[in-house]
């Protein structure tokens, strides 16, 4: 399998993270990438048509985007150690991975506002929307902080990975005074090898 790759996306990170738990990441061979928000990656786009990392090719030829389905389809090749079957377990845990993954939209376009757009293009009230949905996100997994002790799934593995990537590109919003046990529960999940394995590389 191929995996389209950047070091510093919170994405791939995630869909990185999911191989490491089931035992297949010394499976993919990654490939180095330029996606980037208003200039595609043509080699990407060869493939898909979103031209997005991450994109994986799997060993039969199909090419799958989105974390989301990536991590899936990982997920079963590796044998399905981290998508609950069916029931609460399972919404949970994807309620939990969408959450999520609105923090990290939310803190990839004030990424984007403040890097690609020219400073008097920029747009403070978008900003503004954004760190507030980033703050609310955190304030609901702060008040249930207990249901992702002892869980290792999808949810809280992008959980992590949105933390990380807050630490990573926002330091200034310093999430963990407004979410001190979530901060605790981070410093422990992110002492796993697949954490630890997938760490960026420093801003």
């Amino acid at each position: 399998m191929k995996l389209f790759h950047s070091g510093v996306s919170p994405f791939v990170r995630k869909v990185m993270v999911v191989a490491h738990e089931v035992g297949i990441a010394g499976r993919l061979e990654l490939l180095s990438s330029a996606a980037h928000p208003t200039q595609r990656d043509a080699n990407i786009l060869a493939v898909h048509p979103l031209a997005q990392v991450p994109t994986l090719i799997t060993d039969d030829g199909r090419v799958l985007a989105d974390s989301r389905v990536i991590c899936e389809y990982l997920d079963t090749v590796g044998g399905g150690a981290v998508f609950p079957r069916p029931g609460p377990a399972r919404w949970m845990a994807l309620n939990d991975q969408s959450t999520a993954d609105g923090i990290l939209d939310a803190a990839l376009l004030i990424r984007y506002e403040l890097t690609v757009r020219a400073e008097g293009e920029r747009s403070a009230a978008c900003i503004t929307g954004q760190t507030a949905k980033i703050e609310s996100a955190l304030d609901a997994f702060e008040a249930g902080a207990d249901a992702l002790a002892d869980r290792v799934d999808i949810g809280t593995i992008t959980v992590a990975c949105a933390l990380g990537y807050l630490d990573l590109r926002l330091p200034n919003l310093a999430w963990r005074r407004r979410s001190p046990t979530l901060a605790v529960w981070f410093e422990a999940f992110g002492s796993r090898p697949s954490m630890r394995a997938t760490k960026p590389p420093a801003a």
